[in-house]
């Protein structure tokens, strides 16, 4: 019976051992999950407390309330308790930091605030500038002294006159008189200028520098005869002209072709802007001269003298209007000659079309020459634009 008995007792204490050691293990799981809850916890408000530095405070509240965990049902209302005033000061903290590091920031934001007004005013300081600067086009006065003061000219070359119209005549159609009488009304208001070798500039000045990337050439329309196209149509325009000027390349990257590419652009712009006066703006070169600056002084003014370029069907290509052409170039002239004596060359008919057929006043103007300035040629256009409102009625 001792024997027996002894057994059970050792049975008994291996029983409550392995009890002790079962509730060991179910304390230290339940105590490990405790901690992962509480570190899961830990790391979703610290990730709330990043997005709350990035936002306002409205936004804040939002972000903070679902850091307040859901208390466990299966826990005692102790532990809820004791949990919930945890997640109530932090909550209280992280208000407390938010509001510190908004006020902090007020500063800087009315800083920021003030420096883009400051940047909106200077906006609207250019602007009214460029618009006044626009308001305040200077149009060319009359009844100025006019004359002619070209360094070392060359010589003129014309074999029909009309008037005080000088007139080369480089074909071999002999001018009447009832071809030369502009006996033409120009009606149409609408002006399109465009520009076949857009990359034809000037000699460079100390208000208007350039990178050439020609003999007398630059990709840069800034300082080009496209510039010059520009300003006759900003005068044009303070006289009420629709005035239609195409800044496309036609000359670049390819010289070969350029008249080829101005056409295609030219019946372009007449499909939605029907047009008489189509001018195509070159500047002059004159052989090895690259010195020639023909100028003429009216008033304190220094512009460039202009010449008209008229093209003919002599060269076989269909043009049945430039006699037209002609008398519109005639008619212009004449005015010029009355206004400002010396603005013009005299004319040259040519042979070649020159895209003119595509309007029954066109041609080519052809403003200053290689030793010109771009100063004189926009002074140029100033006086032109004046002589055109006489005329185009």
């Amino acid at each position: 019976m001792f024997n027996v008995t002894v057994l059970k007792i050792k049975d008994v204490v291996k029983i409550f051992a392995g009890i002790i050691f079962l509730l060991g293990i179910i304390y230290i799981g339940k105590y490990s999950l405790k901690q992962t809850k509480e570190k899961s916890v830990s790391s979703e408000i610290e990730s709330k407390i990043r997005t709350i530095s990035q936002n306002n405070m409205l936004q804040c509240l939002d972000t903070v309330m679902p850091v307040i965990p859901q208390t466990d049902k299966k826990e005692n209302k102790q532990e809820s308790q004791k949990e919930s005033k945890k997640n109530e000061q932090l909550k209280s903290n992280i208000l407390q930091g938010l509001l510190k590091k908004q006020i902090s920031t007020i500063g800087g934001i009315e800083k920021i605030e003030e420096k883009q007004a400051k940047i909106a005013s200077t906006k609207e300081t250019i602007a009214e500038e460029e618009i006044k600067q626009s308001e305040e086009t200077k149009l060319a006065e009359t009844g100025l002294d006019t004359q002619v003061i070209t360094n070392n000219p060359i010589q003129e070359n014309f074999n029909v006159q009309y008037g005080k119209v000088k007139i080369r005549n480089q074909t071999e159609t002999p001018l009447t008189q009832e071809m030369l009488t502009p006996d033409i009304k120009i009606e149409n208001k609408n002006i399109v200028l465009f520009h076949t070798h857009s990359c034809e500039s000037y000699t460079a000045s100390e208000k208007y520098q350039y990178n050439p990337t020609g003999s007398y050439r630059t990709t840069d329309l800034n300082f080009t005869v496209v510039r010059v196209g520009t300003e006759l149509e900003k005068q044009l325009k303070q006289y009420n002209y629709n005035v239609v000027h195409s800044t496309d390349y036609h000359d670049y990257p390819s010289y070969n072709g350029s008249y080829t590419r101005s056409l295609a652009t030219v019946e372009n712009i007449l499909k939605t802007t029907p047009s008489d006066i189509i001018i195509d703006v070159h500047r002059d070169a004159v052989g090895s001269r690259n010195d020639y600056a023909p100028t003429v002084k009216i008033g304190n003014d220094e512009a460039a003298q202009i010449m008209f370029v008229v093209g003919t069907n002599v060269g076989g290509l269909w043009h049945p209007n430039w006699n037209q052409n002609l008398k519109f170039a005639i008619k212009i002239q004449e005015k010029a000659e009355e206004m400002y004596p010396g603005l013009f060359k005299p004319i040259m008919l040519t042979p070649s079309r020159y895209n003119q057929h595509t309007g029954k006043y066109a041609s080519i103007i052809e403003v200053g020459a290689t030793g010109n300035t771009l100063d004189q040629c926009l002074n140029s256009m100033r006086y032109l634009a004046k002589v055109m409102n006489e005329v185009c009625q």
